[in-house]
């Protein structure tokens, strides 16, 4: 037995299973199920450029016999639709599996969608495993489903089971030797025109029929007094289990669609009072309520944020009888955690761009990354932030229309190359004129630092040609494009501002400065404030958090650098108009 986290028991899963290929996009919670897959022997694992190229990819080596696999966040999943859809209808020839790791509570997401609605839609099983044993269970008997019922298989995780250590069994199993199958040619199976796809869907339907017979992941167990039933999966189970203890009766759903519907009914026949507890929407609470099981649900719980034992214990237990109202042993009471606000680390680059905008009073579309954090106080220098790529988009159409608005997109290097480039292309060939900045930090920050196209490095570790994004913007037709070190505050604001103006045509500026975590960054001694403070504040708005006011003299404020948390970036000496600054 050994502790893992979630996602390293999935990884532990299809290593055992047998896969072959892994391609992912790395977004958290999901990011180290395709970390710990490229540590393993006998798969190829690597970074796409964006989760439907990840899937494409494995869809491709699924068909070429391989069991194949991929890993992504639930708005991951929305750039992975397209190809999800229509896979469900062309089917598999090797298994594949699609990881969906749902962030409810929002931890590092914008929004909590629940990734279930794309299982019903799309008319793909999904299993939900509870803790690290099961997701290591349920990826191998994902690969066992998706080759008998020729189908992929959605496999969803939360914020919760991807990041929690349980013990695992068999952690260092020996994987399965799975032979490559024949490739045959099959066009009325994977060419999806629609005399094609008119056929599959037939099958598709009764594959839906076929599964929903299929319960060998749900579990029921009953209580002595079967007065309460609840009816729940995934990390919801555990804490209705760590609440209620043995004083309820429980149907653990493994697989969460197709639902199980003779189950469903029998486990509500066989309690007085039934209760669904799932977090963010009610999917299986509506589906009970379809087949016409009084259920209880949302009613009780809400459609927001995470749940805890403790509010469980709260909605069920409070005002009981005796038999349902006492603490069930072993259970606590959670203390509450104080607040820690995100901020830009010491000696991010992304400071000086954002010094720059604010300076120039700019108007901002943002993107997804750690720069998203640029619309907080004190820097407040991003107005949108929508999803993945869309900074450039909306610039674009604010342009149009708003001649008099002055407005720049701020994306990523690495989120430009996600689906930043086709929005690119969009303004060159649409005659827009919008200003992007892209903050090339030279990693996938937002994420825990892993490679992308722009870095030279593959996820195992390969060098190889890293894409010039300069020679990117131009060949897509941008005929200004400049290279500034943000770091250099008066350079950086003029070149802004001198693209800003030039409303004729679009202009991309490359700030390039590496991401102060990676090794290539070297801290100096750091900086400290000298007698010369006026206690202006003004180094308080590039938003670092070694810097903070101290107590002054004569009732002014003056200013502190804490050493133990500077690495010398020097940015802050820049912006001081007094020289109050100096390296140590």
């Amino acid at each position: 037995m050994v502790l893992m986290l979630g996602n390293e028991a999935v990884a532990q899963g299809a290593y055992e299973a047998g896969a072959a290929v892994a391609s992912s996009y790395p977004g958290t919670p999901s990011t180290e199920i395709t970390e710990a897959l490229a540590r393993y022997t006998g798969i190829y694992s690597e970074w796409a450029p964006n989760e439907k190229v990840a899937v494409e990819t494995a869809i491709g080596a699924s068909v070429a016999g391989g069991r194949a696999f991929s890993a992504m966040k639930h708005v991951g999943l929305n750039v992975a639709a397209d190809p999800l859809f229509t896979v469900s209808y062309t089917g598999v020839n090797a298994g594949l599996v699609i990881c969906v790791a749902d962030d409810q509570g929002m931890h590092s997401s914008q929004n909590e969608q629940d990734s279930r609605h794309y299982a019903r839609a799309a008319k793909v099983p999904m299993l939900e495993p509870s803790d690290s044993e099961e997701c290591r269970v349920f990826t191998k008997k994902a690969y066992e489903l998706s080759e008998e019922y020729d189908t992929p298989v959605l496999l969803r995780l939360s914020t919760r089971v991807s990041h929690s250590r349980s013990l695992v069994s068999g952690g260092g199993a020996e994987r399965t030797a799975v032979a490559i199958k024949p490739y045959v040619k099959n066009p009325g199976k994977y060419v999806m025109m629609p005399a094609m796809a008119r056929g599959r869907h037939v099958f598709v339907e009764e594959r839906t029929r076929r599964l929903r017979g299929y319960s060998e992941l749900n579990t029921v167990t009953y209580s002595e007094d079967r007065k309460i039933g609840i009816i729940s999966s995934g990390i919801a189970y555990q804490y209705a289990r760590e609440a209620l203890g043995d004083g309820a009766s429980y149907l653990k759903l493994g697989m969460v669609w197709p639902l199980p519907d003779d189950l469903l009914r029998e486990f509500a026949a066989n309690v007085e009072e039934c209760v669904v507890i799932e977090e963010l929407d009610p999917f299986i609470e509506e589906h009970c309520k379809s087949l016409g099981i009084p259920v209880k649900g949302k009613d009780m719980f809400s459609p927001l944020g995470e749940y805890s034992a403790n509010a469980i214990e709260k909605a069920l237990l409070g005002g009981r009888d005796a038999a349902l109202s006492a603490r069930p042993p072993g259970t606590h009471t959670q203390a509450a955690m104080p607040s820690r606000p995100p901020v830009l680390c010491p000696g991010c680059p992304h400071k000086g761009v954002f010094y720059a905008i604010k300076r120039l009073g700019l108007a901002v579309c943002g993107d997804i990354g750690c720069y998203t954090l640029g619309a907080l106080p004190p820097i407040q220098a991003m107005d949108t932030c929508v999803c993945m790529g869309a900074s450039i988009g909306m610039a674009h159409g604010m342009g149009k229309v708003r001649k008099d608005l002055k407005t720049v997109a701020v994306i990523g290097d690495s989120t430009f190359l996600h689906s930043g480039v086709t929005g690119l292309i969009n303004v060159t060939y649409n005659k827009g004129a919008a200003t992007v900045i892209i903050l090339d930090n030279s990693i996938t920050g937002m994420t825990g630092h892993q490679q992308n196209p722009a870095t030279g490095t593959t996820l195992m570790g390969e060098k190889v040609p890293p894409v010039d994004l300069q020679k990117l913007c131009e060949a897509i037709g941008v005929r200004r494009v400049f290279v500034a070190d943000p770091f250099d505050p008066d350079a950086m604001t003029k070149a802004i501002k001198r693209e800003t103006e030039a409303a004729d045509e679009p202009s991309v500026i490359i700030a390039r400065r590496p991401c102060a975590l990676l090794p290539v960054f070297k801290p100096s001694k750091g900086q400290r404030i000298t007698d010369k403070c006026k206690g202006c504040g003004m180094c308080l708005k590039i938003g670092c958090p070694a810097i903070s006011k101290t107590g002054g003299q004569n009732g002014v404020d003056l200013m502190a650098i804490d050493p133990q948390i500077c690495v010398g970036c020097g940015f802050c000496q820049k912006v001081c108009k007094f020289g109050a600054i100096s390296a140590l």
